[in-house]
């Protein structure tokens, strides 16, 4: 008798058939050379013993015989914390070609398993639907007869924007003829590479995207800037001329601003701008967090905290109570600490009292502008619950207030920028300039760059999407050095100026046919036009079909 033993079942219990990636081996192919399993970022695949039983028939003596071999494979993991990501880092190193993961064509049922030691999970990346209303809107007004089109290739065209309070002509002559204090302006170009932190980015990642960011502006003449997110950035930097670049963060945990602060009296030179984060659009009402897996001791260092624990921030700021008090406090003594010389702005989350926001900035002289980030923004660590069910979606929200500061006659004066979903599924420029048609003078961008600059793996299919746990299989999100040793800082440098030179090449595309070519078409809603009814009465644009 033959006692057949059965894997023990438990809650957690899991099957090939019930995960989202599962590992294609081909035996034949296979050398065991052991590189696929080395890079697996989650350990989901490893080396192992089988026994094969092999049965043998002899038809003629009609006897039946059984042989047995057993042979080392590749096998793959069933439990939650080693499930394959389906980043692909097992085929690209193979060379066999003899292993690479599948998407499950059956219904995915690891969401119903990942609540692991009674907390919700938490993941990288952005939500998983593909759908985004930017990249239905189209741009309608193509002047052909009535007014002048423009050759793209041959037409002189100014693509740049201000970051800044803007006074009216008669207030500024007026002002600078009593020789009063003018608001601090910077030139800059509209697509602004967003917040993303030194400590959520590896160092590799963040010195390829400054060194790309100079050369825009020092050579090519693009006036890229970026922003540094929550945890400063390193104290070399402060005390460089490549500060003019970079748009300093203030969060509510107020990480890395002791250096900061401790810089400004050997600071070269002003920053870009002051950045004050009250919200993210992906997980509003939510603070920051850097996972433990990341504090490392260059970020501990930085940020003034010990190694290896876990940084949340508070979901408000801790000592502001209310946003009049919030514009009257922070703005102001920030705008002081470099002697009113910098433009300083909130950063908000999407939603309904973005209006409220914005109309007690427009009664402050010394607010310069405002960022709302919409429900589609990128996140290092959130809850999926925030990630798939809550925020506001940015078109919408920017057209409000767009048109909120226009029925009171301050459309040129206060700036916005808008965030969110940009570049999602790879158009960018066309995502871009569909919001500010709708009433933005520029778009920060997150995810498209690590997607377009760094090769990011990650999907809104939910492929890869471990940012927060610093086993980045390209070493992008990493504080790892042999995970972010894999990214060359040169090749990311390059990558930053091929994608911001195609930019600017596909924004002459899209204004020259709308004869504009001296000034951006900030909220031109004219030009642009949706299929959809209500999409389009909604941002009060045209209906096409």
């Amino acid at each position: 008798m033959v006692t057949i033993r059965s894997i023990p079942s438990t809650p957690g219990s899991l099957t090939y058939t019930d995960l989202p990636w599962i590992i294609n081996h081909i035996e034949d192919r296979c050398t065991l050379c052991g590189k696929c399993t080395s890079v697996c970022p989650t350990s989901a695949i490893y080396l192992g013993y089988r026994r094969q039983r092999i049965p043998q028939i002899d038809i003629y003596n009609k006897d039946r015989k059984t042989s047995y071999r057993t042979f080392a494979g590749i096998r793959q993991r069933l439990d939650v914390e080693h499930r394959c990501i389906g980043c692909g880092m097992c085929s690209m190193v193979c060379p066999n070609e003899a292993i690479t993961p599948v998407l499950n064509s059956n219904d995915d049922r690891l969401k119903f398993h990942i609540h692991q030691g009674g907390d919700a999970w938490k993941r990288g990346g952005r939500r998983n639907s593909r759908e985004s209303l930017l990249d239905n809107i189209i741009f309608t007004r193509i002047s052909m007869l009535t007014d002048p089109a423009l050759d793209a290739g041959r037409h002189e065209f100014y693509l740049n924007t201000i970051l800044g309070r803007i006074l009216s002509p008669e207030e500024y002559l007026k002002r600078k003829e009593k020789g009063q204090w003018i608001p601090p302006t910077r030139e800059i170009f509209p697509f602004i590479i967003g917040s993303m932190s030194f400590g959520a980015m590896s160092p590799n990642m963040w010195l390829g995207l400054l060194q790309g960011v100079a050369y825009c502006n020092e050579v090519l003449g693009i006036p890229v800037v970026m922003a540094t997110g929550e945890g400063g950035c390193p104290p070399w930097v402060l005390k460089s001329p490549f500060l003019k670049y970079i748009i300093l963060q203030i969060a509510s945990g107020y990480f890395g601003w002791d250096e900061i602060i401790r810089a400004i009296p050997d600071m070269q030179c002003d920053p870009a701008a002051i950045e004050i984060k009250y919200g993210q659009g992906a997980k509003p009402g939510d603070g920051g967090l850097l996972m433990w897996y990341k504090v490392s001791k260059l970020i501990a260092r930085l940020r003034g905290v010990p190694q290896s624990v876990d940084l949340p921030s508070p979901p408000v700021h801790q000592t502001l109570y209310s946003i009049e008090e919030s514009v009257m406090k922070m703005i102001q003594s920030l705008s002081m600490a470099w002697g009113f010389r910098v433009p300083v702005y909130p950063k908000i989350s999407g939603s309904n009292s973005a209006k409220s926001v914005l109309n007690n900035l427009v009664r402050n002289p010394y607010a310069s502008a405002l960022l709302i980030d919409g429900v589609d923004g990128g996140t290092g660590a959130a809850y999926n619950v925030s990630m798939d069910a809550m925020g506001y979606p940015i078109a919408s929200n920017l057209r409000e207030c767009y048109l909120d500061l226009a029925a009171q006659g301050k459309q040129n004066e206060i700036p916005l920028f808008a965030a969110g979903g940009v570049g999602k599924n790879g158009n960018v420029t066309q995502n871009g300039m569909a919001l500010i048609m709708l009433g933005a003078s520029g778009v920060h961008i997150g995810k498209y760059v690590m997607q377009s600059i760094a090769g990011c793996l990650g999907s809104e299919r939910n492929r890869c999407n471990v940012c927060n746990l610093g086993i980045c299989p390209k070493g992008i999100t990493s504080q790892n050095p042999k995970l972010y040793r894999r990214l060359d800082p040169d090749q990311v440098a390059q990558r930053v100026v091929d994608v911001f030179q195609a930019i600017r090449t596909e924004m002459k595309k899209i204004m020259a046919p709308l004869g504009r070519s001296q000034s951006l078409p900030i909220g031109m809603s004219d030009a642009i036009g949706i299929n959809d009814k209500a999409a389009a009465d909604k941002l009060k644009i045209n209906y096409i079909c």
